[in-house]
Parts: structure tokens; sequence; C-alpha cells
């Protein structure tokens, strides 16, 4: 059955921009336009006729854009001046000139630019807008991967001023940078000898084969040799770190005496990657950890979905404490995957190997940030994440909502139907895993009205409908969905 993303594809469908592709938010009313030029709307230009020339009353002489507010007058509304003030003026004026040009193109009158301008104001000054996702991929790429859990965007406003992330104030010197979230870390994973955090997975795997590889070289399974998204291909990053890479066995099969064959005096280490967005079934073969770990190399395992341990609903997902107590002596993971946090890159393994990491000269450049940190350690000791909710979900429930939703949006005339779904993990995590869903299903239309309206919705194209899958949305966001769905109604029936 196929399946695509209005406009685009999700992480089912295969040439989207990042690790799994899906469709992104485009732009809504509600943007704004900081950095835009001082504004001269409501102002007469030299070469303006006076018949478009806006004013604050009066005669209009027939045409109703004389009495377009000027925009200093617009920004005396109470409303607008707090805004300035949360927002900063260059994004309110950005509103401001886009009320009035809707004005003068005839979508609203003059009277109701105020209103309009009010209405634009985008929620913060940020370019980025909040996004409900109904694709049915859980970590989709294009929306930022994993949502933060309550407590971890408690923690990161808590740490958004200054914070003890490098000193001890119990003695007044410098501290471990991130002590304790490293240590929330450690703990959750006690087969790892040491612990590091980088900005994401890649960073990880570069870290790890500049330190240990550099002019030397990684041995790796050809068919391991991976793209990991919008066009970043492993062998490419790694040779990038001044490693050379040995492949060993083929496509479909390699054995450990492959590996063996190849390792030596220049080898830095055996390299296991995790295929993530793709499944090789068939006549296959490949080298267990275990059997390499007996080699004269250190085996560094990129398991990528970040999943710290075994998951009863996904058991044929690697692990990091799985790989690990196989004898791994590294492994890498991403932060904001099956791990539910922040993006980060995991390092965890044998003490010497990650303190060689850790005091490499690139470790600097790598180093994620205090809110990075604040939100690892919540996600790592506080409760349930987003992802790990959505993951367990019962199906029933979800069914329940979408007939909840189905019946309200129905009952004002909206052509909404409660159908079965099947959602994915994505980004980069249990390649060939479908979950039993439920969506709501409306015509084709209400995809992009609903992708561009205030309050964003992404959802799925599926056999000339538009889907908004269920596993992904928070119960608690079951009203807002509703009240996107009713919003895009008239843009949908156009």
């Amino acid at each position: 059955m196929e399946q695509r993303v209005a406009p685009g594809r999700d992480d089912r469908n295969p040439g989207t921009t990042g690790d799994g592709p899906g469709g992104t938010a485009g732009p809504g009313p509600g943007s704004g336009t900081p950095g835009s030029p001082p504004d001269t709307a409501g102002a007469p230009g030299p070469s303006e006729p006076a018949a478009t020339r806006p004013s604050d009353g009066g005669d209009d002489g027939g045409d109703a854009r004389r009495r377009i507010p000027r925009t200093d007058a617009l920004l005396r509304d109470p409303r607008l001046a707090e805004a300035a003030r949360r927002l900063g003026e260059d994004v309110v004026k950005g509103a401001v000139r886009r009320a009035q040009d809707r004005a003068r193109a005839g979508g609203i009158t003059p009277e109701q630019v105020r209103d309009t301008a009010v209405a634009l104001l985008p929620g913060t000054a940020g370019g980025l807008r909040p996004v409900i996702n109904a694709t049915g991929v859980l970590l989709h790429t294009n929306l930022g991967r994993a949502p933060l859990s309550a407590a971890a965007r408690q923690a990161v406003a808590a740490a958004a001023g200054p914070t003890d992330v490098e000193l001890d104030l119990a003695t007044g010197v410098r501290a471990r940078r991130g002590r304790s979230a490293l240590a929330a870390l450690a703990a959750r994973v006690p087969a790892a000898g040491g612990v590091h955090v980088v900005n994401n997975g890649a960073a990880a795997l570069v870290l790890a084969a500049t330190a240990l590889a550099a002019g030397r070289e990684i041995v790796i399974s050809r068919g391991e040799m991976v793209e990991i998204g919008d066009g970043f291909r492993l062998p490419d990053l790694l040779v990038s770190t001044g490693a050379r890479l040995r492949e060993v066995g083929t496509t479909n099969r390699t054995t450990a005496a492959d590996y063996a064959a190849a390792v030596g005096p220049g080898t830095g280490f055996i390299l296991k990657v995790h295929p993530s967005n793709f499944r090789i079934t068939g006549f296959t073969r490949g080298a267990e950890i275990g059997e390499l770990a007996a080699l004269k190399a250190p085996v560094v395992v990129d398991i990528g979905s970040g999943l710290l341990a075994p998951h009863p609903d996904l058991p044929e997902e690697p692990d990091a404490a799985t790989a690990l107590r196989a004898g791994a002596a590294l492994v890498t993971a991403s932060g904001d995957k099956l791990l539910g946090g922040p993006q980060c890159g995991l390092l965890l393994g044998r003490a010497d190997l990650v303190r060689t990491l850790a005091r490499h000269p690139l470790a600097r450049a790598l180093r994620v940030d205090k809110l990075t940190l604040a939100a690892l350690e919540a996600t790592l000791t506080g409760p349930p994440t987003p992802t790990a909710t959505a993951l367990t979900v019962d199906p029933a429930g979800l069914r329940d909502r979408a007939d909840r939703l189905a019946a309200a949006l129905g009952a004002d005339g909206i052509d909404a139907r409660a159908v079965a779904g099947a959602a994915t993990v994505g980004g980069g995590g249990a390649p060939g895993v479908t979950l039993p869903s439920a969506a709501l299903s409306l015509p084709e239309p209400y995809a992009v009205a609903l992708r561009t309206g205030r309050v964003p919705v992404v959802g799925r194209l599926e056999a000339g409908r538009c889907l908004l899958d269920l596993r992904a949305v928070p119960p608690e966001d079951d009203d807002r969905l509703a009240g996107a769905v009713r919003a895009a109604r008239p843009a949908a029936q156009r």
C-alpha cells in the first residue's frame, strides 16, 4: 500500500531529507520576520499613487485602502506594544506589514487590520513552530525526532540561565562538565566502564575514528557501508577522519573469519554498524560481537537508535547493554531516537577508551551545551518519555480516540472517519517493524490546509485521503487537533 506525506513523504518512503524521510511543516501565517528592514508601511512612498496612500481616517475618496491604519498608529495598540516588548519590534512590524498587505489586497477590511496583526503574531521570537506529528512516524527526522518529556522541558528552562554546569558550588572550583548527566547515563548502563556525550550520533563515531584510528585501518563489513540520511554516507564520514577503511566479506554475508584475516598491526578497530534504515533478508550472515571480541582489536558497535537496554516490543533492535556484555569495547548511539531525549551522541564502553576520546582535542569541538545536558539527565532519570509512551500505547485506546474525534468532527459536517493504521518507529530505528495504530481520515485537501494552519498538523496521504495517525499524538492534544481540523475546513473546501 503506497503511503506518502503531503507534500513529500515519511520514513517509509525513500528520498527525503534527514535520516528518515518525511513531510515538513511549511511556513504559515504565524511566522515572524525578524531582521527585516525598517518598516515604511502606512507612509506614502515617493512613487505611490495618492489613491493608495493609507491614512488614519476621513474621506477615503472611494478607495478603502486609504483607511488602512498607519504602522505607528498600529504599534500603539496595547496588544502590539506588549508583543513588541516580548518578541521584539521587528517581529511585530512584520505581522503588522502582513496585515496591511492583506487589507490592500482586499482580503480584509481596514477595520480588521489591528486584530489581524495580533492574530499573526508568532508564539515566540524564534522561527521554529510547534507541530502536531500525525504522520504515524514516532521519530520523524524532519520534525525533530524525539519530543522531550515535560521533565526535560522543565530542566531546559531551569538551565537557561547561569548554572553550575562546570562549577562545584561547595568548593568554588571548576568541576567536570555535566557530571550529573554523565552519572545518570552511567547508572542506566552499568556495563559501561566509562561514558561521554557529544553533539550527535555521527559525531560520536567521528570522535572514535579520529582518536582510535586516524592513519590506521577500520575493518568493516561491506554489508554495513550504509548511508545515514540526507546523502551522508558512513564511508565518507569515516575516511574524513584520516582513517582507512578495510572492507571485508560481501553485501549479504560476512563471517568472523573475514574479519580475522583483515586484522593486523595497522588495525585501529573493528566496526559493526546497525543498518537502521533497511533490512537484508534471505541468504545472509553476519559475525556476532562475541566472535569479533576474541580478535586482537577493539570492537566498536554503532547501534544507532539509542536503545540502552532490551525492549520487549523491539526484540531485534540492538541495545547498548547487550552489546557491551557481548564484548564490545565501545558503543555509540543517538540520544534523540529511542532514548527519547535531546539530540546528542552517546559513547559508552571501556574506561580507558572513553577517557582517550574525552581528552582528544576534537572532543572540545563536539561537546554539548548545558541545555542538552539538562534535557539528557531529565530524560534518563525522569518519567517515561513521549517516545516510550507512544511505543507502548494500547491500540484499542487509539481506536477509541479516533472514533471520538471522528464523531465530534462529523457532527460539524466534516467528512472525518476513524480508520485503522500502521505506524513506524522511524529515525533509523526498528526497520521493518510496524505498530498497529488508528487514524483520522479526511479528504485530501486537508493535508495542505492543516500543515499551513495556525496550529500546523502534519499527516500523510494514503489512497487519496489525508490520514492523521494518533500513535505519536498525545491524548492531551486531541482538542488542539480537532480545533486545527475545524480551522482548516474553509481552506480545504475551496
